[in-house]
């Protein structure tokens, strides 16, 4: 299906997107303020950039909230992009160092204990 797109070939290696998706997610779960802190950080980056598109200063206040929910959107999705660059490089790393055969049993393994350490971090913040 891609060949008939694109008129080049190349390759996708399944268990290297799965790995880098797993750790990725691991880390997304095991580092939540990392994760709200780069989306806050984009999120102030998108108002800024966005101001100076307007010469206006009336059209700028009178569609701020729907600019400013939208960079909340783009920020959220865009925040997940280092957690898949440093997920990459753990699921590199391990197949360096246990074999290619282990990288998606690691990243599974790093996927339910940061998943276990959160759902403990939640319950130690709600009092329960």
């Amino acid at each position: 299906m891609l060949s008939e797109i694109f008129p080049f070939k190349f390759a996708l290696d399944t268990t290297v997107i799965a790995g880098t998706s797993l750790w990725s997610l691991a880390l997304y779960l095991g580092f939540p303020a990392v994760g709200e802190w780069v989306m806050q950080q984009l999120n102030r980056w998108f108002n800024f950039a966005e101001r100076s598109l307007y010469t206006s200063a009336e059209e700028f206040e009178r569609t701020k909230s729907v600019r400013e929910s939208q960079n909340a959107f783009y920020a959220s999705i865009f925040s997940i992009v280092p957690f898949l660059v440093i997920g990459g490089l753990c699921n590199y790393g391990v197949e360096l160092s246990l074999g290619r055969s282990w990288a998606i049993s690691m990243g599974i393994l790093a996927c339910m204990s940061c998943g276990v350490y959160e759902l403990g971090r939640r319950d130690g913040q709600s009092g329960g």
